[in-house]
């Protein structure tokens, strides 16, 4: 009921980008008055559903400015965002000189548009910061990065519903109401053991993939559906264990060595 006619790609590179499993996922997700997503990612879930309301949330204040920009100016914007992409740009020393800029500026717009470009132009497209908050991640050495216009447009177009707040999953998590459907991408529980990947400059590690389960009892025993991604993985397993699973076999595009791109295994945990 809730996929749209045609499929938007995200503008934004990101790890996990669940754009490849889109299907997979809509079918899964429940009829509902309102979508709620407190990990903002690429905006995949969002941009691909047409429910009649939508907030989507992240701790990342960066990312969530840029959702607004994209949706207040549209092409204003994006022209603006556009001219940064010139081929004195796409050289090391000009990069790293921008993504200071990135870092430092107090100008949002400016930040923004250097948000785009530092993700098409670094390293594989990701989008990773230190625990400062600073964009970290190396130069890509790209012929020729893509600047993804009409990705922008139709993000700008089907925004048009959604309110972006910058908080913590947790604050999200309370403000569902009757008639949400809450799907819920958080970073992922690391392959290997004692690791902890980063939500916007905050680490996100057992505890806060507990924390999250434990919300989405509550949340799911008043009557609202949730549904939560992940690696398919035995830790997860266990830590999903109330929930009914389904997986899948997703494509890896975005890992440090060309080996590691292969098919991995994922989760939606349904509660």
């Amino acid at each position: 009921m809730f996929n749209t006619v045609e499929k938007t790609k995200p503008f934004l590179k990101w790890p996990g980008n669940k754009y490849r499993i889109i299907d997979e996922i809509v079918e899964l997700l429940p009829d509902g008055d309102r979508l709620v997503e407190p990990f903002a990612g690429s905006g995949s879930i969002f941009l691909n559903t047409s429910y009649p309301e939508k907030l989507v949330a992240d701790n990342d204040e960066d990312l969530i400015r840029l959702f607004k920009h994209v949706q207040m100016y549209g092409e204003e914007f994006i022209e603006y965002a556009s001219e940064v992409f010139v081929p004195e740009n796409n050289v090391d020393e000009r990069y790293y000189e921008l993504r200071k800029e990135f870092n430092t500026t107090h100008d949002t717009i400016r930040k923004s548009a250097l948000l785009i470009y530092l993700n098409r132009h670094c390293f594989n497209g990701l989008y990773r910061k230190n625990k400062k908050g600073e964009f970290n991640a190396a130069y890509g050495k790209y012929k020729k990065p893509y600047f993804p216009r009409k990705e922008l447009k139709e993000f700008h177009i089907r925004s048009e519903d959604v309110v972006f707040k910058n908080q913590d999953f947790l604050e999200t998590l309370d403000m569902v109401e009757d008639g949400d459907v809450v799907y819920c991408d958080p970073p992922y529980t690391p392959l290997k053991e004692n690791a902890a990947h980063v939500y916007g400059s905050l680490q996100f590690g057992d505890n806060e993939h507990i924390a999250l389960v434990n919300k989405a009892k509550k949340v799911s025993g008043k009557g609202i559906p949730v549904l939560i991604s992940n690696h398919d993985i035995p830790l997860t397993r266990e830590l999903y264990n109330s929930a009914h699973i389904e997986t899948f076999e997703v494509s890896r595009t975005i890992s440090s060595k060309a080996s590691s791109r292969g098919k991995v295994s994922e989760l939606l945990a349904i509660y």
